[in-house]
């Protein structure tokens, strides 16, 4: 009986110990498991948040890729003939568009244009113009005017902007442009005005190498001319000549005959 007891007892104590190491285990088990899937929650969070940084500046940036074409594709498409903002430097010289002058037009605003006091008889609201069948630059410009309106839309963005917000719900095309040479007048007239020099100079020397060809052509005639009668004055001499000496070929001839037969 006592034996019983003993196998009972003894069984008892190792059951409580199997227990206790099951115990203890299952706690580092579990202590494992919690410490494993901290780690991997935190390299979760980690990677989401280097996810969500590479989202919000591929976010950004394609929000300032939307900016710039907000600026760009709608004056495209209303000046489908500027297509290139690329132009000489002589020519941007040759027009007026300097650095100076795009500065200037970086402190205009929208109101500028706006609330600038033009008087409708400058303006001539009434007449409108048709636009160049190569541009839609209004034709009430000057040539040297439609080629700086032109390359002011491909290389200034404010003015490209500008023209494509007020025009036609704010002003008319006309009254936009006339406001806009108004406003820059100190910095483009000298160009204007060199530029307007040079035709006169290049029509005048034109004009200059014309009468000097007529000129040319004039005496070259007069010289054909004279050429012509001197050599019909040479033949009428030379038959006169010739009419001479039949002449008196003949009157000798009659003389000889004459003594011969009175010999």
């Amino acid at each position: 009986m006592d034996s019983w007891f003993q196998v009972a007892r003894d069984f008892a104590q190792e059951a409580a110990k199997k227990s206790q190491e099951i115990a203890k285990e299952a706690a580092k088990l579990s202590q494992e498991i919690a410490a494993e899937t901290a780690k991997k929650s935190k390299e979760i969070a980690v990677e989401a948040t280097k996810k969500a940084d590479q989202i919000k500046i591929e976010a950004s940036k394609r929000a300032d890729q939307f900016k710039s074409l907000a600026g760009d594709i709608s004056p495209s498409i209303t000046n489908k003939s500027v297509s290139s903002p690329s132009h000489p430097p002589e020519d941007l010289e040759k027009y007026g568009v300097t650095d100076e002058l795009r500065e200037f037009v970086k402190g205009l605003t929208l109101d500028t244009f706006k609330d600038f006091p033009l008087d409708n008889s400058v303006l001539e609201e009434n007449r409108e113009p048709k636009a160049s069948p190569k541009s839609n630059v209004r034709q009430d410009l000057t040539k040297w005017q439609e080629r700086h309106a032109l390359i002011v839309l491909s290389t200034v963005p404010e003015i490209s902007r500008f023209r494509y917000i007020l025009c036609p719900k704010h002003m008319k095309e006309s009254k936009f442009w006339k406001i806009y040479f108004m406003l820059v007048k100190s910095h483009v007239t000298p160009y204007e005005m060199h530029a307007m020099q040079q035709l006169k100079a290049a029509a005048a020397e034109q004009g200059r190498s014309m009468r000097l060809q007529d000129s040319v052509g004039t005496a070259s005639s007069e010289v054909e001319l004279v050429a012509s009668n001197s050599s019909t004055k040479g033949k009428t001499v030379s038959a006169a000549e010739n009419d001479i000496d039949a002449f008196l070929l003949g009157d000798l001839g009659s003389s000889d005959g004459e003594g011969m037969h009175s010999l």
